[in-house]
């Protein structure tokens, strides 16, 4: 892969995440309703973290025909829902309520005592999910990490790969990112490519930092977001909150 990006990518500045998920909201809202006219159903792959709460309270009240869209995770920690880092739970709080709550969901987390030891569920879980998704919302963390495609982690490679499977398992070195929670499952690059819209989604300065230093030269491996943002295909529209 380059050192570097070809070209720089676009971004969008808002005042407040809260300003931002007015921004965004019926955008990925009629995406998500030109794919149900199209061809009846629609997938929207969300990502855990603070910055998107607005967006998906935002987005649960919209009026379109849920019960034809599938939301699934982007990426799980290996926690079971209800327990502390659970991103299911956190979507579930945040997006699958009002009309959104009859969307189907689908988690990422089976059982296993690693993420490899529960791969073949999960792969046989989102067998029936349309890929890729027609919306994906991704986040980026300050080791340049997003989705669960931490630097130089195990399983990395597959996580990565234009082609291959839709789901990976990841085990990260343990930093001040990860914390204890380094076992983790993710959607992988070839489960994404393609998405008819694709949003990176960043609030503070810190974050914006690490979007700098992605964007800059350096090895992929480094900073895997950078997977995305050198891609003339896949690189995501960036939206920053202050």
């Amino acid at each position: 892969m380059p050192l570097a990006p070809e070209r720089t990518a676009s971004l969008q500045e808002y005042a407040d995440t809260s300003a931002m998920a007015e921004a965004l909201a019926k955008p990925i809202a009629v995406a998500l309703d030109d794919a149900i006219k199209q061809r009846g159903q629609a997938v929207l792959a969300v990502s855990g973290g603070s910055t998107p709460t607005a967006l998906y309270q935002r987005l649960a009240r919209v009026e379109i025909d849920w019960s034809r869209v599938t939301v699934i995770l982007v990426d799980e920690r290996w926690v079971e829902p209800g327990e502390p880092g659970s991103n299911e739970t956190f979507v579930r709080e945040t997006l699958m309520t009002g009309p959104a709550a009859n969307a189907r969901f689908v988690g990422l987390k089976a059982p296993g005592e690693t993420p490899l030891d529960g791969l073949p569920v999960v792969a046989a879980r989102v067998a029936d999910v349309t890929f890729p998704p027609d919306v994906v919302i991704l986040g980026i963390g300050g080791d340049g990490h997003t989705a669960s495609w931490f630097p130089r982690a195990d399983g990395l490679d597959d996580a990565l790969a234009e082609t291959g499977a839709p789901v990976a398992a990841i085990r990260a070195k343990q930093t001040v990112v990860t914390g204890a929670l380094t076992d983790r499952i993710t959607l992988t690059r070839a489960a994404l490519t393609g998405s008819r819209m694709s949003l990176l989604l960043l609030a503070g300065h810190d974050k914006k930092a690490a979007l700098d230093a992605a964007l800059g030269a350096g090895p992929v491996a480094d900073m895997p977001i950078r997977a995305l943002l050198r891609s003339d295909r896949d690189r995501p529209d960036i939206h920053w909150a202050h």
